[in-house]
């Protein structure tokens, strides 16, 4: 089971070792300067993007989920962060439509970039991980795109501190936006 484990853990840094840190750097500076971060994703990829949105409102940015009931109209100075590993998801496209439609910025992960989706964000991560849409075995001996969600987790995860450094909030001020309804 460690070989996996650690057949797992090369995959992700191989990925991540392949982020264009500006890219890191724009969207933390895009999240800091947005009035509202909406997020969106789907599957696997959604799970993440709710993680992070989590962590975000523990940072004290207003953060929504697309399709959570208590999630306010995208409008100017909003920032939609939204997942599309594989390029395409006709979801995502109304979504990045009606966003863009609005005056929100688009800002978008993908394995993609060259795809025609990708190309309308106004900004781009590019995590090159093999996705869903690939055939298995193409870059991951994990199915399923596995890696890239993976790879997202351990990404936003390490973009937690970036923002607390420069949102200047303490671990404490963190907690206490936690919820206390568990």
């Amino acid at each position: 089971m460690y070989s996996a484990v650690k057949q797992i853990l090369a995959e992700i840094d191989h990925v991540l070792s392949a982020v264009d840190t500006n890219e890191v750097d724009a969207l933390l500076n895009a999240i800091v300067n947005a009035h509202t971060v909406i997020v969106y994703g789907l599957g696997r990829e959604g799970l993440v993007m709710k993680s992070f949105a989590m962590r975000l409102a523990h940072l004290g940015v207003p953060t929504a989920v697309v399709g959570d009931m208590t999630a306010p109209p995208a409008r100017p100075g909003d920032l939609f962060l939204v997942s599309c590993g594989p390029g395409y998801l006709s979801t995502v496209e109304a979504l990045v439509g009606v966003a863009q439609h609005a005056g929100a910025r688009v800002a978008m992960i993908t394995a993609m970039p060259a795809a025609a989706l990708p190309r309308r964000a106004d900004q781009l991560l590019v995590l090159p991980a093999q996705t869903m849409a690939q055939r298995e075995g193409s870059s991951s001996n994990q199915p399923m795109g596995s890696v890239l969600e993976q790879a997202m987790w351990v990404l936003f995860d390490a973009m937690v501190p970036m923002l607390q450094v420069r949102l200047g909030q303490s671990v404490d001020e963190m907690r206490a936006r936690h919820t206390n309804m568990e």
